[in-house]
């Protein structure tokens, strides 16, 4: 065997299916998308190993608040129904919203994308959409991973982690300690599912085999399903400088009772009434499609109610009215009061 003939046959990392230069080229095309995000707290580095990034002044005794999340089975959906700009945007908006609960200014993102053989157009989708999420947020992306790993996803299939760290004044965290009786729990409305429950809405959609190209209200069932998460950074950050916000709950999956009981205190309950809000008509479709319980329906999904506030009454207007600014609807949706055994009551 000649030399060439060697060379030819020889194994490298490349024919193993992890095409480096490829990875490497298309991470020098975002970095103009990536500048859009930049904060400036961050401290540029040449390093390329970790990134940098300065705590923000005007804090007496600053706390840092961290998260990480994925987008679960809805990467499923995005597979079969080439939808990826959407997922980069959930991605994002699962670990801010996640952070903002505590009251916390979400500062920086860092993502996770993990794939068999890198697709060039799906992947700068997806990163399209982790790049939009973060200027939403204002949150700089300050870093990431995108990792080969050839024979550990089928062809075209990926999985995505968020990462994000953010910042609140100590005597500033929001949390069950500050709600009280009396308090207003106020609903701050989903654009849908979100990323939560996609387990369920894809066994409905196989076992009825259902049609995702149909319409429901004028809107194309797969626009519906793959509606990105609200990212609630600004309505919420603004809301809490205009009124008496005492804790958050991210409605993701457990729904509304398993996420607002974290936030209400030993003795106390929340008491909503789950007829003072509509629910978008997705949430219909699919209970009726599956014949879902209602009971299921409020443990599985949001329902409609993305994310909660309690806030004191003479706050409640304020609050509402700050949100709203940013185009979110609201409604009073149940008060705080004497507690019983369970912590939320739904009327």
């Amino acid at each position: 065997m000649n030399h060439s003939e060697n060379k030819s046959s020889a194994t490298t990392y490349q024919r193993s299916g992890v095409d480096v230069e490829l990875a490497d080229k298309l991470i020098r095309t975002w970095q103009s998308k990536i500048a859009t995000t930049m904060r400036p707290e961050r401290i540029h580095s040449d390093m390329g190993f970790a990134g940098l990034f300065e705590l923000p002044s005007g804090y007496d005794s600053p706390v840092l608040v961290s998260g990480a999340d994925g987008v679960g089975t809805k990467l499923k959906l995005a597979f079969a129904l080439n939808h990826h700009h959407s997922v980069g945007i959930d991605l994002v908006a699962m670990c801010v919203n996640d952070v903002l609960v505590c009251g916390a200014e979400p500062l920086f993102f860092l993502d996770y994308f993990a794939t068999g053989q890198l697709s060039p157009d799906i992947t700068s989708r997806v990163i399209d959409g982790v790049v939009d999420g973060c200027n939403i947020a204002a949150v700089d992306l300050i870093g990431g991973e995108t990792a080969q790993m050839p024979g550990m996803y089928a062809d075209g299939e990926y999985d995505l982690a968020g990462f994000c760290v953010g910042i609140v004044e100590k005597n500033d965290i929001l949390g069950a300690d500050r709600v009280a009786i009396g308090d207003v729990v106020v609903g701050i409305s989903s654009s849908g599912f979100h990323s939560n429950g996609y387990s369920l809405i894809r066994k409905v959609i196989e076992d009825r085999d259902l049609s995702l190209a149909d319409s429901l209200d004028g809107q194309l069932l797969s626009e519906r399903l793959m509606a990105p998460t609200i990212i609630y950074v600004q309505p919420v950050l603004d809301a809490c400088k205009v009124g008496s916000v005492h804790a958050l709950a991210h409605i993701t999956g457990g729904g509304l009772p398993g996420n607002l009981e974290r936030v209400v205190p030993h003795g106390l309950s929340a008491r909503l009434d789950i007829k003072a809000w509509s629910r978008p008509a997705v949430f219909g479709w699919i209970q009726e499609q599956g014949g879902i319980s209602e009971d299921e329906m409020l443990s599985t999904f949001n329902c409609g109610i993305g994310m909660t506030a309690v806030v004191a009454q003479d706050s409640e207007i304020a609050v509402r009215t700050a949100i709203e600014k940013h185009g979110i609807q609201t409604n009073r949706i149940g008060i705080i009061e004497a507690g019983c055994d369970q912590k939320v009551i739904l009327d």
